[in-house]
């Protein structure tokens, strides 16, 4: 009958696509600073006014020179590609500066590979040297990210836990103990000054990493060193420059903390040429070059910014380590058994406080008083928190009324 309606189909329920990842991202943690960080902008988004010290990001503008540079390469209409290794303009500049104030000589045709920031090029650093039954040696406290890189590249993570006694800083000895023990160890993470203690490994200490290393002449260096014009009292050489050495380290620097230039996104690894032509063809099949308009802010940096503009910005930071170290000194069973003497971090013992649970205290901090600061655990020392004090006067006085309410409120509480 043609006027009879046609049966309709059944609907069958739409299939939802099977998301099968990569097993090695179910390993990988996400970075806790960055969690934090991000739940404080939306906290921020919806109006309600947060403390912060969670992010290590100076509060102070990049030098004029930097922003006048940024401004005539837009001008200019500077923003093409450049070469995957930056422009030689900038690596020249970065060659110069290395060999001025560090004492080492790179080429700057194929030693130097500036990237989208230091992290990309410890990144590309590990995942040049290491993979799959690698092991990388990286002292604890440290940057949550070196682990996770290390994962991601395949291999595992050896960590080796330093005390404040020693500065937090990894002794001859127990390298000594954890290269005989762990023959796999292909390559050493060392963060000098340090994130998150801002301990400082000076000349004689990283020579005696070196009298060991002697003994194990496979082993390659990862010297994270993005926080080295940062340093309150005495040297911070670069461990390339330490005898014997240069053959086997990877320079990685920067210009975020230094010149406050975060968000350009803008870091270098130098290294001996086989190791940075390596780095160079995984950053050729990742990100291209860094961003041109940040290239031509970093020549401007390294030609144009003095020594002693730079060192006004350390003299302001280090009065501002003083003021928290000394506000934290009035807050009981809060221990600081080692004053950071480099980068702008601070890391108190605070396992008094919540049966030692650091994530449980900072949690509870953000919701009672709206601050937010960085659970040591996430940095492999746990029963601490981090706190930096790289923020205006104003942010850190009322960030450590806060914490010391806070913690006067938990001494109250305890029967």
């Amino acid at each position: 009958d043609s006027s009879s309606t046609p049966s309709q189909p059944s609907k069958q329920p739409s299939k939802q696509p099977s998301h099968s990842l990569n097993p090695i991202v179910a390993d990988v943690k996400p970075s806790k600073t960055v969690e934090i960080f991000s739940l404080v902008k939306e906290m921020q988004a919806a109006g309600e006014t947060v403390t912060s010290l969670c992010v290590g990001e100076p509060d102070f503008l990049p030098p004029q020179a930097v922003l006048d540079a940024t401004v005539a390469a837009v001008t200019a209409g500077d923003t093409r590609y450049t070469a995957v290794t930056g422009t030689l303009e900038l690596r020249n500049a970065i060659a110069q500066d290395l060999h001025r104030r560090k004492g080492v000589q790179y080429n700057p045709a194929n030693e130097i590979v500036v990237g989208n920031g230091a992290k990309q090029c410890v990144y590309q650093g590990v995942l040049a040297t290491c993979g799959a039954g690698d092991k990388v040696l990286v002292p604890a406290p440290y940057w949550p990210s070196y682990p996770e890189m290390v994962k991601l590249a395949s291999a595992e993570p050896v960590i080796v836990q330093t005390n404040a006694d020693s500065g937090y800083l990894i002794t001859p000895q127990d390298l000594r103990a954890t290269l005989e023990s762990h023959p796999e160890i292909k390559l050493i993470i060392l963060c000098n000054p340090s994130n998150p203690t801002g301990g400082v490994y000076h000349l004689e200490q990283l020579q005696a990493i070196a009298n060991v290393l002697q003994d194990f002449p496979n082993v390659l260096v990862l010297a994270d060193e993005i926080y080295e014009r940062l340093v309150y009292d005495g040297d911070c050489p670069s461990f390339a420059a330490v005898d014997g050495m240069f053959s086997r380290t990877m320079t990685v620097n920067g210009f975020s903390k230094a010149y406050a230039m975060t968000g350009m996104r803008l870091g270098y690894v130098a290294a001996p040429l086989p190791l940075a032509k390596a780095i160079t063809t995984i950053q050729g099949q990742l990100t291209s070059c860094a961003g041109s308009i940040s290239q031509a802010a970093g020549v401007a940096a390294l030609t144009q910014v003095t020594d002693k503009e730079l060192e006004a910005n350390v003299q302001i930071m280090k009065q501002k380590r003083d003021y928290v170290l000394e506000e934290l000194s009035k807050i009981p069973n809060v221990k600081v058994a080692m004053p950071p003497n480099g980068a702008f971090y601070v890391l108190p013992d605070v396992s008094a406080y919540f049966d030692g649970d650091d994530a449980q205290l900072c949690l509870e901090l953000l919701k009672a008083k709206k601050l937010a600061i960085v659970p040591g655990s996430s940095f492999g020392a746990p029963g601490t928190v981090r706190l930096s004090y790289a923020t205006s006067m104003e942010e850190l006085g009322m960030a450590m009324k806060k914490l010391k309410e806070f913690l006067e409120e938990q001494n109250l509480k305890e029967p």
